[in-house]
């Protein structure tokens, strides 16, 4: 399998990062992958001279600093070429009906519930970059 270019996780549980961050690694799934712990730091690693520009942001809903709602609005603000090299998937344990209404409001590519496996993996792979892991 083509690996993508670049993942970039932020989600404010470090266990989390870790085993997400691990099991990337494992399956070899991109070139580079790195860890945030807050939508901030991950909004400056974006907006940086030059920007980082991770084909996939996979995104906690739930941080403390910008929420997942928060971030994507600060994201809309980006310049366009930043907007359109990435996919955004959202990372969540659970959401409020209140929060799952707002979800299709937003501009990212779908929402994955907590914690990542290798399925949930291979299926975000074959919706948005047409690849699949190889057999286990």
């Amino acid at each position: 399998m083509e690996k993508l270019p670049f993942i970039l996780l932020v989600d404010d549980e470090p266990a989390d990062n870790y085993a997400h961050e691990r099991l990337l690694h494992s399956l070899e799934v991109a070139i580079e992958i790195r860890a945030v712990t807050g939508g901030v730091e991950a909004i400056e690693l974006l907006a940086r001279d030059p920007p980082l520009k991770p084909t996939l942001l996979l995104l906690d809903v739930n941080l403390p600093d910008l929420d997942g709602f928060e971030f994507v609005a600060a994201f809309q603000r980006l310049p366009a070429p930043q907007r359109v090299a990435t996919h955004i998937v959202l990372l969540t344990g659970g959401m409020t009906s209140r929060d799952m209404a707002r979800l299709n409001e937003l501009p990212v590519a779908g929402l994955v519930i907590k914690p990542l496996t290798r399925e949930k993996i291979d299926n975000l792979l074959q919706l948005h970059f047409q690849r699949r892991l190889p057999e286990a």
